[in-house]
């Protein structure tokens, strides 16, 4: 994807490693200090800390082009909601697949995140199915 240039290539900020991690299909890793449950207990989500943690500057850049285009894609599963009771109005008909199209681009979007990063996707982009060790 071209335009990464305009983004910022500061570090990360806590609120854009919460959605990378949703993005990527990773749950919350809660409190650092608690000791228990976090990433360091798991091989494949400590890999993918130490990456959003470790990027290029232009590497960063490039995440937050992935972000912009995901938060969009995101909201407009959301949005897609409010049509759901209305098949038909005059001559406007509603897509049936609508949500499930949306959510097939959101998710493809997801999957290039991880691939770019190198990382596993995690257990939500596989329907919740697998489990991480």
């Amino acid at each position: 994807m071209s335009g990464s240039t305009a983004f910022s290539t500061l570090p990360l900020a806590d609120g854009e490693k919460t959605d990378l991690r949703r993005f990527c299909g990773y749950p919350a890793i809660g409190g650092t200090s608690s000791g228990e449950g976090s990433w360091r207990f798991f091989q494949t989500f400590g890999q993918f800390e130490w990456k959003m943690n470790n990027l290029s500057p232009t590497e960063l850049a490039q995440v937050r082009l992935y972000l912009s285009q995901l938060y969009p894609l995101e909201t407009a599963v959301i949005g897609a909601s409010a049509n759901l009771d209305t098949d038909q109005a005059a001559s406007w008909r509603h897509n049936a697949r609508e949500v499930d199209d949306r959510m097939g681009l959101f998710d493809l979007w997801r999957r290039r995140l991880c691939g770019f990063l190198g990382v596993p996707m995690g257990p939500d982009l596989h329907g919740g199915h697998a489990v991480v060790i």
